[in-house]
């Protein structure tokens, strides 16, 4: 894998983008028909379509994230992957409450928008309380609510799809420890054993019950400042996916590239959808199988995605779209259809989010706070990788 796996010359970009439009029209049916619960209700109940791809977007994230972790000091890792997140996520707010709230507002009443700007839900109340998708406001001036008595809405929040971020967060300042602690360059094997614990924690919940809902596992919920509440269960299995994307980064010149492994991957992670165990046989063998499509998949679409990532933009954007086109009836032209306008108007949102707002904040990158002399630390770049690892880093690419 470290002779395949380098710098941009993957498939990563499109695998992305696939997985955010999954996410999308997982999303379609409860949004605009009510059909389905947003709670996992395929696969057996294990899990979905939208959650399966949130997965591998931990997995993909802790690969990435990893790369840049054992690249980079702790405060410089931090400040990119704020750079990376929070840009992004402020403007959409902004852009729900300023913008989508008040025109299904002005739909829903009657044409005016009296007492939208008075009421205690407030765009600037919502870009506040969601300001680290933490403390989450799911309504908009009462927006939701009206909507759903007028039967044009059936899921009552506008953005249900940030509920991920803090998680991800969490694996961040993780990786941040482990960074700050020397594990990433002396101690791997750490991440290792953190793996197979968490393996061994998902295989015991598996062993109970084969079709597992990890929401159902019943584990304490734990409220963290600035983040809100934390599902301890759900987050064991987030942090499973991405230390998964760990161990494939920090030992990927161990890790062989093999075509038939690669089949055999996929076999795994559908026949444990379709018959159980996905957490503990089909979660691991997601992580190979992306890998493996990442560096098998045909040169063309390498070349996707490559230079402007719009996964992001697509997954923040997602939800609040799909409750605009609801609300202005969407549903009526049944749900294929709802779900190709949803996705074709996300993007129009994701390419400016990408133009505008994500792509510029991450050239800021590599701006320097300047410290006391006492304090100030070598720059990134100084930093000496162990020659094994000199070898093989390439330079890193933004995930998600």
């Amino acid at each position: 894998m470290a002779d395949l796996f380098t710098g941009r010359d993957n498939s990563l970009g499109v695998l992305r983008l696939l997985m955010a439009s999954a996410v999308i029209v997982s999303h379609a049916g409860p949004i605009a028909f009510g059909s389905v619960s947003l709670l996992n209700q395929e696969f057996h109940g294990q899990t979905n379509i939208g959650n399966l791809a949130v997965y591998g977007f931990f997995v993909l994230s802790g690969i990435l994230v990893t790369r840049s972790g054992v690249r980079l000091r702790p405060g410089r890792f931090l400040w990119h992957r704020a750079l990376r997140l929070l840009p992004g996520l402020w403007v959409c707010l902004l852009v729900t409450g300023l913008v989508i709230a008040p025109v299904l507002y002005h739909r829903l009443h009657g044409g005016t928008l009296a007492g939208f700007w008075g009421n205690a839900a407030s765009p600037l109340s919502y870009l506040r309380h969601n300001l680290i998708a933490g403390e989450y406001q799911s309504d908009v001036a009462g927006v939701m609510e009206s909507g759903a008595r007028a039967g044009l809405i059936r899921v009552p929040e506008f953005n249900g799809s940030l509920w991920s971020l803090k998680y991800e967060m969490l694996c961040y300042l993780a990786v941040a420890a482990l960074c700050w602690a020397g594990v990433l360059l002396r101690a791997r094997r750490l991440v290792l054993v953190l793996a197979a614990w968490l393996g061994c924690m998902v295989l015991g919940d598996a062993l109970a019950v084969r079709f597992l809902d990890p929401r159902a596992v019943p584990r304490a919920t734990v409220e963290i400042p600035h983040l809100g509440w934390i599902n301890l269960s759900f987050f064991i299995y987030l942090a499973l996916a991405f230390t998964l994307g760990a161990v494939v980064e920090l030992y990927r010149h161990r890790i062989r590239i093999n075509d038939v492994w690669g089949v055999l991957s996929g076999v795994l992670v559908v026949g444990s959808l379709l018959y159980g165990y996905f957490f503990a046989v089909g979660l691991p063998a997601f992580a190979y199988l992306l890998v493996w499509l990442a560096i098998r998949l045909p040169k063309p679409f390498r070349r996707i995605g490559a230079k402007r990532d719009y996964s992001y933009g697509l997954y923040i954007y997602g939800f609040p779209v799909e409750q605009l086109l609801a609300g202005f009836g969407g549903a009526s032209y049944g749900l294929n259809t709802y779900r190709a306008m949803a996705v074709a108007g996300t993007l129009l949102f994701a390419v400016a989010s990408w133009h505008l707002v994500e792509r510029p904040a991450l050239k800021l990158k590599d701006v320097r706070i300047p410290l006391p002399r006492s304090r100030r630390r070598p720059p990134a770049e100084e930093i000496r990788l162990p020659e094994q690892q000199q070898k093989e880093t390439a330079r890193p690419t933004v995930g998600v």
